[in-house]
């Protein structure tokens, strides 16, 4: 068994998070998605440009390798648009996942039907749109949402408690995510959409990554698109507004996998890693990664080994 991994995309996220296009060539010109180089067999791990997805996709090669595959890793793609992009031109096989996000990118503009909510009919309703080739084990009861976080101090100097209180003073402030939300459905569309809210000025950043949050803490924004497993919102005090319209749906960690990988080996890792997370234990594991600085593989073998995974 063996692993490989491809650092060479940082050029491509960025690229790609300021057009939102498909997978193109980097600044030099060459295009790390056909390189060639991937061995037949090979299972293809990827993650999205933060830290969280990135310490899974380690996982999940992790719990592949001890069950004797050969597996590649290509951490830091981008942004959901262009992960999903390499996904569906197969040069990526596997992918950490959360349902309700991706089952509201799947659904297009008019965004997911009322009513769906919960994990279980989130994932019933992100069975009907996955891309052809493509499927999605069962998913983990862990869960990491996105939020609207504030600072304890804006919070409290504008009465905000849910993204409701946010509508009368939206105008006046500041919001700052990843370049994608601009036009996602939860991001700037749905909150306008479902809550009528307009703000002042949207600060292209991060998804939920160091940009965003070093935005919030020296003041550069007030609202933050921050996910809920990030150990920056007990460490500082935040405030994560609750979402009575239900723009962020249940938001549950699954293996999004192309069909033709599917084996007994692979189901067997990969729904044991499912059945190992936790919320709590997940946000444990962002703990070392994003306070204590661990490497994410580190994290990642250390967690294995933990739940008896890694061989």
């Amino acid at each position: 068994m063996s692993r490989r991994t491809t650092t060479a995309f940082l050029g491509l996220a960025a690229a790609a998070a300021l057009t939102l296009s498909a997978c193109g060539s980097d600044d030099s010109g060459s295009d790390p998605f056909s390189s060639g180089d991937t061995e037949a067999g090979t299972i293809v791990v990827g993650s999205a440009n933060f830290p969280e997805n990135e310490l899974l996709m380690d996982i999940y090669a992790g719990a592949l390798e001890a069950k004797g595959l050969d597996v590649e890793t290509k951490p830091n793609i981008g942004a959901r648009e262009v992960y999903l992009k390499a996904f569906e031109d197969g040069d990526i096989g596997l992918l950490p996942e959360y349902n309700g996000a991706l089952l509201s990118y799947l659904s297009g503009p008019d965004g997911v039907a009322k009513g769906i909510t919960s994990p279980e009919d989130v994932y019933d309703a992100l069975q009907k749109v996955l891309p052809e080739g493509a499927e999605t084990l069962p998913q983990s009861d862990a869960e990491d949402k996105d939020t609207l976080t504030v600072t304890a101090e804006t919070a409290e100097k504008y009465g905000l408690s849910s993204i409701a209180d946010l509508t009368p003073v939206a105008d006046q402030l500041v919001v700052g995510a990843g370049p994608e939300w601009r036009q996602r459905y939860q991001g700037l569309v749905g909150l306008k959409d479902l809550y009528g809210i307009t703000f002042k000025e949207f600060k292209p950043l991060d998804a939920g990554g160091p940009l965003t949050i070093a935005a919030l803490k020296d003041g550069s924004i007030d609202v933050a698109n921050v996910f809920s497993t990030d150990p920056n919102i007990a460490a500082n005090n935040w405030v994560v507004l609750s979402d009575p319209e239900n723009l962020y749906l249940a938001e549950n960690i699954v293996p999004l996998i192309k069909s033709d990988l599917v084996t007994p080996e692979v189901t067997d890792a990969l729904n044991a890693v499912s059945a190992a997370l936790t919320t709590e234990n997940l946000t444990e594991l962002m703990k070392q990664v994003v306070l204590d600085k661990q490497d994410p593989k580190t994290v990642a073998e250390k967690f294995l080994a933990d739940n008896g995974l890694n061989g």
